[in-house]
C-alpha cells in the first residue's frame, strides 16, 4: 500500500521505487521507530485525539511487531519505501482501524528526524561504554609501567625521558575528551522534533512535552522548520566519531612503529598480526594498519554530511535521506575498531629492555645535564652550549653521557663534580619531573586513578 496513493493516478515506477527506497539501511532504526510511535500514540490518547481502544490496539500491534523482528520471524518487505512505512503498513494490516490512526498529527519528516535522534542517542551511550573499556585497558597497562623508562619524542627524535605509562596515558586523555565530546553532542541530540509535522506543526492539540518526556528527551525543538530539517547533530556526531578514529589512527601509527625491528618496544600477539604469502619472516601489524586506514573513511563522513546540507533550503528535502548511510557506516567502523584495538593492546608484550636501551642511547638526559650546571650558577644558555659540546664528544666517541669520564666533564666546566652522575641518571631525571602532568612515577600513578574516576563520571 502506497501511503500517498490518493493524489497519484499511477503506481511508482519500479526502478524509481528502488532508487527512492531507504529500507535497506534505515531498517536498523526499527526499535527507535516503534519507541517513537508508542510515545506518539500514548500522547494522542491522552489528548483525546484517538480512543483508548485504538491506543491499546496500537500498543499490542507495535509490541508484537517489535518482538517478531527481534526473533527474526518478521522480515522486512523489500517493496516498502522505508522502515517507517513498513512498520505502519504492518500495523495497519493487523489492526486496520487503529493502524490508520497512528500517523495522526505527524509527518514522516518529523518521524524520521525523531528516529535518527533516538538512534544517535543510543549509539552515543554504547560508544561511550566502549571508550570507557578502552581507557580501563590503557590504565591497567599503564599501572604496570610507571617506572618503565622510554624516550619521549618530538619530531620523532628522542627528546626527554618518560615512561611507557606516561605515553599510554596521553591516549587515555584523548579518549576521555572523546567521551566528554560525545556527552556534549548528546545535549543537542536528545531533544524532540516530533510535533513539527511536515514543516508547520499541525492543528491537532498535541502535547509535545509529554512525548519528549516519555522518550527520555530533555526538551523539544521550538521551530518546526528547524525541527524537520536540522542535521547539525548528525554532523557533530560524525565529527566526534572522526576524532575518535583520528586518535585511534595516531595510536595505530605508534603501534606499527613500536613493533618494527627498528624499535621493538612491543611484540603483538600472534592472534593480532598476520604473515606474508611469500616472506616467511614477516609478522605484520594488520589490525593497526586497518584501523589507520578506516579512519579516513570515518573522517570523510563529516565532509559528506556537511556537503549534503550546505545548499539545502528549508525545510525537508529528499537529499537528507543520504545522511543515514554515511552516518551509519561511520558508526559501524568505530564500533568495529574500538574493541579489536583494545584486545590487541591487552595481548601485546612490552619489551622494557629495548625501551631502556633506546632511552640510554638517545642523550635524553641532556636537558638535565644543562639544568645541573644552571643550578650550580651557570647561565642556562652557557649550560646549554656546554652540554651540546659534551653530547658531540659522546657521539664522536660512541658513548653515552652516563659513561663519560669525570675528567672529561671537568675539562668542559669545573662546576661538574661526582654528583653529576646521579643528576643525569635516567631514573633520577624521571623522578625529578614531579610537576602535575609529568612522568614521575608517583605523579603518573595519581593520574591513572584520576582518569579511571573521570571515565566513570563521563559514562
Amino acid at each position: 500500500m502506497v501511503m500517498w496513493a490518493g493524489r497519484f493516478s499511477k503506481e511508482l515506477n519500479k526502478d524509481v521505487n528502488a532508487f527512492n527506497s531507504s529500507l535497506s539501511f534505515d531498517c536498523r532504526m526499527y526499535r527507535q521507530d516503534i519507541r517513537g510511535s508508542l510515545a506518539h500514540a500514548k500522547m494522542l490518547c491522552a489528548q483525546g485525539i484517538i480512543s483508548a481502544e485504538d491506543y491499546e490496539d496500537i500498543v499490542r500491534g507495535l509490541s508484537a511487531i517489535l518482538g517478531e523482528i527481534e526473533e527474526g520471524t518478521l522480515t522486512f518487505d523489500s517493496d516498502a519505501e522505508d522502515i517507517h512505512m513498513f512498520i505502519e503498513a504492518e500495523l495497519t494490516r493487523r489492526y486496520p482501524k487503529a493502524g490508520k490512526r497512528l500517523h495522526t498529527g505527524r509527518s514522516r519528516n518529523d518521524q524520521v528526524a525523531l528516529d535518527l535522534r533516538l538512534y544517535v542517542h543510543d549509539e552515543i551511550k554504547d560508544i561511550k561504554g566502549m571508550l570507557k573499556d578502552m581507557i580501563g585497558t590503557i590504565t591497567d597497562i599503564a599501572a604496570q609501567h610507571t617506572e618503565t623508562i622510554m624516550p619521549g619524542y618530538t619530531h620523532l627524535q628522542r627528546a626527554q625521558p618518560i615512561t611507557f605509562a606516561h605515553h599510554l596515558m596521553a591516549y587515555a586523555e584523548m579518549f576521555l575528551r572523546d567521551m566528554d565530546r560525545l556527552n556534549d553532542v548528546d545535549k543537542r541530540v536528545n531533544v524532540s522534533p516530533l510535533g513539527s509535522g511536515a514543516l508547520a506543526t499541525t492543528s491537532y492539540p498535541l502535547d509535545r512535552f509529554m512525548v519528549a518526556q516519555e522518550l527520555g528527551m530533555s526538551d523539544i525543538m521550538y521551530n518546526s522548520l528547524d525541527g524537520v530539517s536540522d542535521r547539525d547533530y548528525a554532523i557533530e556526531f560524525a565529527n566526534a566519531l572522526a576524532t575518535i578514529m583520528m586518535h585511534l589512527s595516531r595510536f595505530s601509527e605508534e603501534i606499527i612503529l613500536w613493533c618494527s625491528w627498528e624499535f621493538k618496544f612491543i611484540d603483538l600477539d600472534d592472534a593480532y598480526a598476520t604473515g606474508s604469502s611469500i616472506m616467511p619472516q614477516k609478522k605484520n601489524p594488520d589490525i593497526a594498519e586497518l584501523v589507520r586506514g578506516k579512519s579516513a573513511r570515518v573522517i570523510n563522513a563529516v565532509s559528506t554530511l556537511t556537503t549534503m546540507m550546505k545548499g539545502l533550503p528549508l525545510a525537508y528535502n529528499k537529499d537528507m535521506q543520504e545522511d543515514k548511510e554515511t552516518l551509519f557506516d561511520a558508526i559501524d567502523q568505530v564500533r568495529l575498531c574500538l574493541p579489536v584495538f583494545e584486545d590487541m593492546l591487552k595481548t601485546m608484550s612490552v619489551n622494557k629492555d629495548k625501551m631502556r636501551e633506546a632511552a640510554a642511547k638517545g642523550f635524553i638526559n641532556a636537558t638535565d645535564c644543562a639544568d645541573y650546571l644552571t643550578k650550580k650558577g651557570m647561565p642556562f644558555r652557557d649550560a646549554y652550549k656546554v652540554t651540546g659540546q659534551l653530547v658531540g664528544y659522546c657521539v664522536e666517541h660512541g658513548i653515552t653521557l652516563e659513561e663519560l669520564p669525570a675528567d672529561v666533564f671537568q675539562s668542559y666546566s669545573d662546576l661538574f663534580a661526582e654528583d653529576v652522575y646521579e643528576a643525569i641518571n635516567l631514573m633520577t631525571c624521571l623522578k625529578a619531573r614531579g610537576v602535575i602532568g609529568g612522568p614521575a612515577p608517583d605523579v603518573e600513578s595519581a593520574n591513572i586513578t584520576r582518569v579511571k574516576k573521570k571515565a566513570g563520571e563521563l559514562l
